[in-house]
């Protein structure tokens, strides 16, 4: 039953009454100096009053001695001749008496502030008559009492360890302001009302819940272990210096508090627990804290929680790196590192891309079936090792690697084995592979240059390969499987290909690499990029050769060898002629592969080289696009373009921005890839000037005659007596038409170009292509100012062209070409009949 209305003044009255202590007044102080003066709650719970930890000092609320609330939290500590003083100018300030140096203050000076109190559920207030000016609740350090509202713009600390409740009613922990180590969120019943003023409640029972006036209820997140049990018992709820978040349960005069709920059940998943470079474990069920390996040392001997630290720095290693491995261990990767430091490769390529990065500091594979790739860089690396972690890590370390003792290490067993006896077993068993490795090294000594043995060892390399991470061959090893380099299947910008066959039977490329001028660490991470590179179209890296000036590559072998020797074929060749089918799946598969390097891999790469030699035909005629990745790596820094000043290229295929010294982008390869497809058409070079085309370009030919109508004159006359797919020969002719436009930004991107090819999309009539210059030929390439070689990334930058509707190619719409159009298709209709 409610009280009458004019009840209520007196209610509020007597309630503050009963619930506030004595007041006290301004110019009052507590001193540290003596431990039993204090300022109480009305019921004598709660107290204000000096604690001590070691030789520090702080002003703190306490529940029978339990802090709920530290002045200034973690820069609240003073020494022994500090002092709380409330000022007659009505501020609170921690003061240190020595030096009269102010280590805290609730600056509420001027704020006509006339007494404070601690009243009965733990709130100090300074008030202004019965108005709270400044309190302990809306100011909270690391604790949240029950009947203290927290909300959405207050926060807990303790050391760089942070809790927030976001306007979503979701609970997060952070490290440094930075990295979501913990994220509570609301039901899905919930989580789809838009709150508007949370509020995050711990009930005196011990059930922690969100209230919000969009809710018809409060929404519960979690229990205490003992909640609704005792009398006489404090919840508390406190953010604790491991970074852990705990629900705590104290009864009345205990001191004590018991732990009832945390939030991150295993502690070692709190990031940064062990500090930088620091390994978490449990002994027991305790968590330790300790270094990788020998190669490290603790920060503070004193405190295993500052983290580690390399005893020699990689940078001044007098030799070269190498990885330390840590099985069942992983290094925390939690958001915003997460989006950029995640790939799908295999565990050695994992510990590979991290060696030769000089950016990678530590890498962790996950075993858990996800295939992910964790790579870590040098700002803070938080570890975690346990037997239960399906996932193994490397450290980046100045070898020799020095592993840490075994935990087991002259422990004594249950079964009573004493140490003495461990020695022995160690010394016996020592002593047997001692022989072992002896015996085995004079059997290698001996035979290491037979050609059994190199083929045994080529096989175990190649389980290496089928791991995910490319095998090193040796020069010598490429010689013996190439018979010398004798058989050559081809020459390209960046050198020779020679067919070889391995010690295991596996035919091989070998490509002797030109003008390769990077250095051994930067070619290594070259290769490591394109050995994690991997589609049904794109050719397949095995290994590689990196010695002195020896740059060689092993690709898988392409059985029917390059495009070209099938579209440029003569009459006395015409067994090689492809029909209309595996032109059309070369040409979409081909796309694909490309599209890939593009848009799907962690960062776009730019081949720079379309053209028939590298499209590659396995035993059933999929195509593969080769010598991808042989392109100078981009700096990160160039963001999302580069201008080159130097280009290798192919006549006939490069792009206009190429000549003209324009940004290069993805858009470049779609140029080359719209003259390869114009070649897989018409079966003829697109340089190629003759009387048939009028001297002109083949391409704005091809343009004109499409206008007319003469498909035909087009189309491969080989074709001519084979069946062809009208629709999709007129949709290859149109988009080709597209690729090769003058300016980037009206070419399409590659995923474009397949949904088009696949008639996904409608196509658009494109504007006629331009001739442009290619400015001066030598040989197979065309020379601006030098040459380049390789390997990998360009931004894509340019939109596609509006894909908004017009030619239909599953139902070829004469609205965009007209007459012209549907003169087209009758044409090859009429070809096709006869």
């Amino acid at each position: 039953m409610k009280p009458p209305p004019t009840l209520l003044p007196i209610v509020f009255s007597l309630f503050i009454i009963f619930t506030s202590g004595a007041d006290i007044p301004p110019g009052s102080t507590l001193s540290a100096s003596n431990p039993n003066q204090t300022w109480n709650s009305p019921n004598n719970a709660f107290s204000l009053r000096f604690i001590s930890a070691g030789s520090a000092f702080f002003a703190a609320v306490t529940y029978g001695g339990v802090p709920v609330w530290i002045a200034g939290g973690d820069g609240g500590a003073a020494d022994s001749s500090a002092s709380l003083q409330f000022l007659s100018d009505g501020s609170l300030r921690l003061v240190n008496g020595s030096a009269s140096a102010v280590v805290w203050e609730s600056s509420t000076a001027g704020r006509n502030v006339s007494a404070a109190a601690l009243d009965n559920s733990g709130n100090f207030v300074l008030r202004n008559g019965n108005v709270s000016v400044w309190s302990t609740f809306d100011n909270p350090t690391d604790t949240i009492l029950p009947s203290q509202n927290f909300t959405i713009n207050r926060e807990l600390r303790s050391g760089l360890y942070s809790f927030s409740l976001l306007r979503s009613g979701n609970l997060t922990l952070k490290w440094n302001n930075s990295i979501v180590y913990w994220n509570l969120g609301l039901n899905s019943s919930i989580n789809n009302i838009n709150l508007t003023s949370p509020i995050l409640q711990l009930q005196p029972i011990g059930i922690l819940l969100i209230s919000d006036p969009s809710l018809k209820s409060a929404a519960i997140l979690s229990y205490s272990s003992d909640y609704a049990e005792g009398t006489d018992v404090l919840r508390f709820l406190r953010l604790d210096s491991d970074g852990n978040l705990r629900i705590y349960s104290s009864t009345m005069g205990s001191g004590t508090s018991t732990e009832r709920w945390s939030a991150v059940s295993d502690q070692c998943q709190v990031f940064g627990y062990c500090g930088i470079l620091g390994i978490c474990s449990y002994n027991d069920s305790n968590p330790v804290c300790g270094c990788p390996s020998r190669n490290f040392e603790p920060i503070d001997p004193k405190d295993s929680r500052r983290g580690c630290k390399r005893k020699v720095e990689i940078e001044d290693c007098p030799g070269s790196a190498t990885m330390l491995e840590l099985e069942h261990a992983m290094f925390l990767t939690y958001p915003p590192e997460v989006s950029s430091q995640v790939f799908f490769v295999g565990i050695s390529a994992c510990r590979l891309n991290c060696l030769v990065s000089g950016s990678c500091i530590a890498s962790t594979s996950l075993s858990d079936g996800t295939g992910l790739c964790y790579l870590k860089f040098p700002n803070f690396v938080s570890g975690y090792q346990s037997a239960a972690l399906p996932s193994t890590s490397y450290v980046k370390v100045c070898g020799p690697i020095v592993q840490n003792p075994s935990a087991s290490s002259g422990v004594r067993k249950n079964n009573g084995w004493r140490l003495d006896a461990w020695v022995v077993f160690v010394l016996v068993i020592g002593t047997i592979l001692g022989l072992v490795m002896v015996e085995g090294g004079l059997w290698w000594w001996c035979c290491r240059n037979s050609p059994k043995f190199g083929g045994l060892a080529a096989q175990y390399a190649l389980l290496e390969y089928a791991s995910g991470a490319p095998v090193q061959f040796s020069y010598k090893e490429l010689q013996r499987a190439t018979k010398g380099f004798k058989e050559k299947l081809g020459a390209g910008g960046f050198g020779a290909v020679y067919r070889g066959v391995l010690a295991n039977k596996t035919v091989v490329a070998a490509k002797q690499l030109e003008g390769i001028e990077q250095g051994e660490k930067q070619f290594r991470m070259e290769v490591a990029t394109i050995s994690s590179t991997h589609h049904l179209n794109l050719v397949r890296l095995i290994g590689f050769c990196s010695e002195g000036r020896h740059r060689l590559l092993v690709y898988e072998f392409m059985r029917n060898g390059s495009l070209d020797n099938f579209l440029f074929t003569t009459e006395e060749q015409s067994g090689k002629l492809l029909n209309w089918e595996y032109r059309f799946k070369i040409a979409l598969g081909t796309a694909r592969g490309i599209t890939y390097l593009h848009e799907e891999c962690r960062d776009c790469i730019v081949h720079c080289d379309i053209k028939p030699e590298n499209i590659l035909l396995d035993e059933n005629y999929n195509s593969k696009v080769s010598d991808f990745g042989l392109a100078k790596l981009v700096n990160p820094k160039d963001h999302r373009y580069r201008t080159l000043t130097s280009v290798r290229g192919t006549r006939g295929y490069l792009a206009p921005e190429w000549l003209a010294n324009l940004p290069i982008t993805s858009k470049s390869d779609v140029y080359s890839y719209g003259m390869v497809l114009l070649e897989i058409v018409s079966g003829r070079r697109n340089f190629d000037v003759s009387e048939e085309t009028n001297r002109k370009k083949f391409s704005v030919w091809a343009y004109e005659e499409f206008e007319k109508g003469n498909v035909k004159g087009i189309v491969d006359k080989r074709l001519a007596d084979h069946e062809m797919h009208m629709e999709q020969v007129i949709r290859a002719i149109l988009v080709s038409f597209w690729c090769i436009q003058e300016q980037p930004s009206q070419r399409p991107m590659m995923g474009k170009v397949v949904q088009m090819l696949e008639g996904i999309t409608e196509i658009e009539k494109p504007p006629i292509p331009k001739a442009v210059p290619e400015g001066s030929v030598s040989g197979t390439g065309v020379n601006v100012s030098g040459s380049v070689s390789a390997l990998s990334t360009f931004a894509a930058s340019a939109p596609a062209p509006s894909s908004s509707a017009s030619f239909q190619t599953q139902g070829i719409s004469s609205s965009v070409l007209g007459r012209n159009a549907e003169k087209a298709s009758s044409s090859l209709l009429q070809s096709e009949h006869n």
